[in-house]
């Protein structure tokens, strides 16, 4: 087992404990892993040891791990979500990119987010 998969494993236990000591059902809650920092090597590990889900908040680093995985065969599982307030100069990033936009602090950004944003997605 690789570090990453055993931290995975170990968080994901943490929170099953957490969700059973609360009355909740674990299947209810979605890990979000920050990926900053890392390369795509590393989130491959991840999605191997079962994670899906992965926030970035540095654009352009994203950027270029989300193309650098997008021959991946599993790259259809991989849901990306902007974590950060984002630019005005880099919405058009983030609207072709990203699955998920977390933090939205001005109409401005919200406007060309839609705009921007692909008709197939």
């Amino acid at each position: 087992m690789t570090m990453i998969a055993d931290n995975l494993q170990r968080v994901r236990a943490r929170m099953e404990q957490a969700c059973r000591a609360c009355g909740r059902d674990p299947a209810s809650v979605t890990l979000l892993a920050v990926s900053k920092t890392f390369g795509a090597d590393a989130v491959r590990q991840a999605h191997a040891a079962g994670q899906t889900a992965f926030g970035e908040n540095y654009i352009q680093e994203a950027v270029d791990k989300i193309r650098a995985l997008a021959g991946h065969p599993a790259r259809a599982e991989l849901v990306w979500h902007c974590i950060g307030p984002v630019q005005s100069n880099k919405t058009r990033l983030v609207a072709e990119h990203f699955d998920w936009m977390h933090t939205v602090d001005r109409l401005k950004v919200a406007q060309r987010l839609s705009d921007q944003r692909p008709a197939h997605l």
